[in-house]
């Protein structure tokens, strides 16, 4: 049975996700940004991460990944068509806020480029494209587990805001009509922002989906 532990951080309250095993083992989901929580919770609870995964490149989600590779030596995985976007602000859009420091960080060391399953160490995920609030989100699906990790594509009673950098509402509603809401009725959907929800409860209840 997988560990979920959940933490908002950063000016926007991006959520963070670490999962970990009964071996102590954990991945990182979306560092956005006061890195010294995150390890003070992994030291906390002795968890021993293997890589940080990024569901999309936008400085809300990202802030933290640089102090996280330094402290524990760990890979970060991002799809492909947002490889340049952790080291240029205008991509990445920290360059667009005052309170926000311009983000021009390391290249990631693992390039997603198709859906697959992914392996690190014990950890089995499905790996799902999933593009619209920017070009190169993904969704990481534990199905054996119950739980996925969407980011920006979908929220409770909302969906991903589509005027930034390459977002298409086309796109962003298709994904989450083919990828998402295909998905266990009562599988928990973890977004970036916001609560939990499952796609029973967003076919029933999100305004921006009715019809689907």
């Amino acid at each position: 049975m997988l560990k979920i532990d959940q933490m908002e951080l950063g000016p926007v309250q991006t959520n963070c996700y670490i999962i970990s095993n009964d071996s102590k083992e954990c991945l990182i989901f979306d560092p956005g940004e006061e890195s010294g929580k995150i390890v003070a919770l992994l030291k906390k609870k002795g968890l021993k991460p293997l890589a940080i995964l990024l569901t999309h490149a936008h400085f809300d989600h990202i802030g933290a990944i640089d102090d996280l590779r330094n402290e524990f030596a760990v890979p970060v995985y991002l799809h492909h068509l947002e490889k340049d976007w952790l080291s240029r602000p205008n991509l990445n859009g920290s360059g667009k806020y005052a309170m926000v420091p311009d983000y021009r960080m390391k290249d990631a060391e693992e390039l997603l480029k198709d859906e697959k399953q992914l392996e690190i160490g014990s950890f089995r995920m499905d790996l799902f494209h999933t593009p619209g609030h920017s070009p190169g989100s993904l969704t990481y699906s534990f199905g054996a587990e119950g739980f996925a990790i969407v980011g920006d594509t979908l929220f409770r009673g909302s969906i991903g805001r589509t005027d930034l950098i390459d977002g298409s509402e086309k796109k962003l509603l298709q994904s989450i009509r083919e990828s998402l809401l295909t998905m266990p009725e009562h599988m928990v959907l973890y977004p970036g922002h916001g609560s939990d929800t499952t796609p029973e409860q967003e076919k029933n209840s999100n305004p921006f989906l009715r019809g689907f």
